[in-house]
C-alpha cells in the first residue's frame, strides 16, 4: 500500500456508507487518504475540525444535502475544492452544484479511475493557488525588504492604486521622478498581481540605441542583420505569462513606438527579419520621469501610444513629498549598509542628522538618500553618524527656498536669454532636456537662445 504519511486529506459522504467506503478503500490504493461519512453534518465537522484537502459528495442525501453542504463547506475553507457525485437524472442539480463553486460533478455509475484524475487535477490547481498565495506573500515581504515604505498619504495612495488594478491586466504608467522608486512599485505590482509565477523582465528603453533596443524588445530571426548569427526571441517572449516593466518609456524612439503600439494592440509580436508573429500573453508596466503629454505636444510620442499605456496612471511621489518615510527609509538603508561594510564604526544616525535630513530637498530622491547613507557608514568616525559626512553636494532646504538676486535690475528679456544659456550649459547642450526641465517646448527655447535684446 502506498505511503499515507504525506498523502492528501480527502472526506467523501454518500448516504449509503458502503459507497462512500469503497470508493476511500479505493483511493487509499492511489496514494489518497480518504475518510468516509454518511451525513452532510459529519462531513462538514470532519471539515471544521481539522485540514482537508478536498470533499467528494453525493447531491441526493437525507437531511443536509449535497448543495447546502458545498455551500456550507466553501464557507469553512473558501478554496477547497469539491466534487459531486450525482444520479443521472439530476443533472440540473449538479449543473447548479458547479455554478455554486464545485470543481466537477461525475454521473452514477463512474469507474474509480474517472474519480482518481478529476481528484488528482482539483488537488493539483489548489496546490498551485496555495504555492501562488505564499509566493505572493514572499514577493510582497521581498519588497518591502527592499525599500518600500509608505507612512505618508502620497505613497499610500500610490500602493492603494497598484493594489487596486494588480488582479487585473490593465496596463500600468508609473509616473514620478528619477530615483524615486518606480522600479520598486512595479515589483510590487507584479507580486500582488495574478502573474505572481510568471517572469518579472526590465528593460530601459534609454539605456540602447533604438536598433538594439528593437532586437532585445522583439527579437531577431538569423540573418536579420550583420552579426545576427542565431535567432533571438526577445524579451517580449522571456516575459509570457508575466509582466514587462519598460522603464524610461519616454526616451524611446517613435519608429520603435509604432511598433510597440502595434504588439499592445494586436498581442502578437514579430521579430526583426521575420515573417511569421507569436502571439504573447504580457502585462505592460510602463514608467517615464518626463510630462508624456508635452512630449505629444512637440511630436516626440505617439499619442495612440500615450493612450494605451495610461489606463492606469500612478504619480509616484518625490521624496520631499513623502517626509514622514524618511526616518524609516533612512533606518532601513543605515543597516543594509552597515551589513555591506562590517568594520564600519557607524551604528546609528545622530539627532542632529536626522533632522538636516527631514530638512534637505533630496532632488535625487531615494536613491540619493540611499548614496548619503552609504556614504555616512563609509566616512562616519563615530558610533553617532554626522550629516557632514554624507558630503552632499546641495544646500539644505532651508538655505535654497529660492533664487536669490543682486545687482542692477536688467531687462527680463536679458535674464531670459542669459537663464535659458546657462541651464543649456547645465544640462550638457541638450535641448529637448533643457526645454523639458524649464517647462517649456523646444522652439520657445531656440527663441529664448536666439533672442536678441539689444534694442
Amino acid at each position: 500500500m502506498p505511503d499515507q504519511s504525506h498523502a492528501p486529506h480527502v472526506v467523501i459522504v454518500d448516504d449509503k456508507l458502503e459507497m462512500a467506503e469503497m470508493l476511500a478503500d479505493g483511493l487509499a490504493d492511489h496514494g489518497i487518504s480518504a475518510f468516509a461519512v454518511a451525513t452532510g453534518k459529519q462531513a462538514l465537522a470532519r471539515i471544521e475540525a481539522e485540514p482537508v484537502d478536498a470533499l467528494v459528495t453525493d447531491l441526493r442525501m437525507p437531511g443536509m444535502d449535497g448543495i447546502e453542504l458545498l455551500t456550507a463547506a466553501r464557507r469553512a475553507v473558501p478554496d477547497l475544492p469539491v466534487l459531486v457525485m450525482t444520479a443521472y437524472g439530476a443533472l440540473e442539480t449538479a449543473i447548479e452544484s458547479i455554478r455554486r463553486g464545485a470543481y466537477h460533478y461525475l454521473t452514477k455509475p463512474f469507474k474509480l479511475d474517472e474519480l482518481v484524475v478529476y481528484l488528482g487535477r482539483a488537488l493539483d490547481e489548489s496546490r498551485v493557488r496555495r504555492e501562488a498565495r505564499t509566493l505572493r506573500k514572499s514577493l510582497r515581504d521581498e519588497a518591502t525588504k527592499a525599500g518600500i515604505i509608505a507612512r505618508s498619504p502620497a505613497m499610500r495612495a500610490a500602493l492603494d492604486v497598484l493594489a487596486r488594478v494588480a488582479p487585473s491586466d490593465a496596463p500600468v504608467l508609473l509616473m514620478g521622478p528619477t530615483g524615486a522608486g518606480k522600479g520598486l512599485l512595479a515589483r510590487y505590482l507584479h507580486a500582488e498581481s495574478g502573474r505572481t509565477r510568471g517572469p518579472f523582465v526590465t528593460v530601459n528603453c534609454a539605456a540602447l540605441p533604438d536598433p538594439l533596443l528593437e532586437s532585445e524588445l522583439f527579437g531577431h530571426a538569423k540573418g536579420a542583420f550583420t552579426g545576427a548569427t542565431t535567432r533571438r526571441l526577445g524579451l517580449f517572449a522571456e516575459a509570457e505569462g508575466g509582466t514587462m516593466f519598460l522603464d524610461e518609456i519616454g526616451e524611446m524612439a517613435p519608429s520603435l513606438q509604432a511598433k510597440l503600439l502595434d504588439v499592445l494592440e494586436r498581442r502578437v509580436v514579430r521579430p526583426v527579419g521575420a515573417t511569421k508573429e507569436t502571439p504573447i500573453d504580457v502585462r505592460i508596466v510602463a514608467a517615464t520621469h518626463r510630462d508624456l503629454r508635452r512630449r505629444v505636444a512637440e511630436g516626440l510620442f505617439r499619442e495612440d501610444l500615450l493612450y494605451r499605456l495610461d489606463v492606469v496612471p500612478v504619480h509616484v511621489p518625490p521624496l520631499r513629498e513623502r517626509r514622514e518615510d524618511l526616518p524609516e527609509l533612512a533606518a532601513e538603508l543605515l543597516a543594509k549598509a552597515r551589513a555591506r561594510h562590517p568594520t564600519s564604526r557607524v551604528e546609528r544616525l545622530s539627532r542632529e542628522c536626522l533632522l538636516s535630513m527631514l530638512e534637505y530637498p533630496w532632488p535625487g530622491n531615494v536613491r540619493e538618500l540611499a548614496h548619503a547613507v552609504e556614504r555616512l557608514v563609509l566616512l562616519g568616525r563615530e558610533a553617532e553618524a554626522q550629516f557632514a559626512d554624507a558630503a552632499l553636494p546641495h544646500a539644505p532646504a532651508g538655505d535654497a527656498q529660492g533664487p536669490h538676486f543682486a545687482g542692477p535690475v536688467q531687462p527680463l528679456r536679458e535674464l531670459q536669454q542669459r537663464y535659458a544659456r546657462w541651464a543649456l550649459a547645465e544640462l550638457s547642450g541638450n535641448k529637448s532636456r533643457t526645454a523639458d526641465r524649464l517647462g517649456i517646448d523646444v522652439k520657445t527655447l531656440a527663441k529664448y537662445l536666439a533672442d536678441d535684446t539689444s534694442d
